[in-house]
């Protein structure tokens, strides 16, 4: 069982900031990858970056790279996605997922765990 909640989401202006937390609880005895998705109103969920468990790789999303940055603490229990460089178009709803760590990182089909999303909206 992992769960997962996400936070650090809000309103800012294109060109700026956000540092969103995913963290984790539950004890389990399998190793989990950390995805980040989003989802805005008519799209599908979509693919924004991934960190494996041990936290040594990381992926991205064409569409965020030089943007934004996955990274986890050395407890691996808290993931964080750096936002830079905003655009009105990363306005979505942000989730973060876990998922066995092998495989695929870059389908939702693919975790096993979802957190409730926060929201992120980019102003132009």
């Amino acid at each position: 069982q992992v769960q997962l909640v996400e936070s650090g989401g809000g309103l800012v202006q294109a060109g700026g900031s956000l540092r969103l937390t995913c963290a984790a609880s539950g004890r389990s005895s399998s190793n989990y990858g950390i995805g980040w998705f989003r989802q805005s109103p008519g799209k599908e969920r979509e693919f924004v970056a991934a960190i494996t468990y041990s936290g040594l790789y990381t992926h991205y999303a064409e569409f965020v790279k030089g943007r934004f940055t996955v990274s986890r603490d050395n407890a691996k229990k808290t993931v964080y996605l750096q936002m830079n460089s905003l655009k009105p178009e990363d306005t979505a709803v942000y989730y973060c997922a876990a998922k066995r760590d092998s495989g695929s990182y870059y389908s939702p089909n693919e975790y096993d765990f979802w957190g409730q999303g926060t929201q992120v909206t980019v102003s132009s």
